[in-house]
């Protein structure tokens, strides 16, 4: 009787604990010591080299099959000593965000979802949802995570087309969420 109890009980631990790691399945881990940041990204994504990539591009990671799914971690400089939060609210940030990226040269419009903060360990960030529209191209999706650290700004950004984004959404809020910086 003890042994069929004790059979019961590991099964129930052994189900609970995967069904608990089920949400990071699917997920590789990616450590930048020299820049000093982190994250979750998909499985079958892989480094590219982009030409002519905005200033502050540091990495990006595209779908081998989904080609238009890709992320990027771009590093900038913010004013000495001040932290995300002396940048103002989630709100706050982006907005600024939204309009540095909706300027009257570009026929781009970006809506800005959402914006929420989350705390780390010893850092504050802010977790940002966006849907781009580029004229002649679908819709697209981001959602980006946001963090200062040693007077550089750091953001983490996912992006698909709008018709994937239900598919991935998951799986990106997880990947975003896993972005730290040191």
């Amino acid at each position: 009787m003890l042994r069929l109890l004790v059979t019961l009980c590991l099964i129930s631990l052994t189900t609970l604990i995967s069904s608990c790691s089920a949400g990071v399945s699917g997920l590789q881990s990616y450590v930048n010591t020299a820049q000093g940041y982190e994250f979750l990204y998909p499985n079958g994504w892989l480094p590219v080299t982009v030409k002519n990539a905005s200033a502050g591009v540091d990495l990006v990671y595209r779908d081998l099959v989904e080609r238009t799914e890709n992320l990027s971690v771009i590093i900038s400089d913010v004013p000495e000593g001040k932290t995300l939060e002396d940048l103002g609210s989630p709100t706050d940030v982006g907005y600024r965000f939204l309009k540095a990226v909706n300027n009257p040269d570009s026929d781009r419009e970006t809506d800005f979802i959402s914006a929420e903060a989350r705390e780390g360990k010893d850092k504050t960030y802010y977790i940002l949802e966006y849907e781009v529209e580029n004229p002649d191209e679908p819709i697209r999706h981001n959602i980006a995570s946001v963090a200062v650290s040693r007077g550089k700004l750091f953001t983490f950004n996912l992006s698909t087309t709008d018709r994937r984004w239900s598919t991935v959404k998951e799986t990106f809020e997880i990947a975003a969420k896993s972005f730290t910086v040191r």
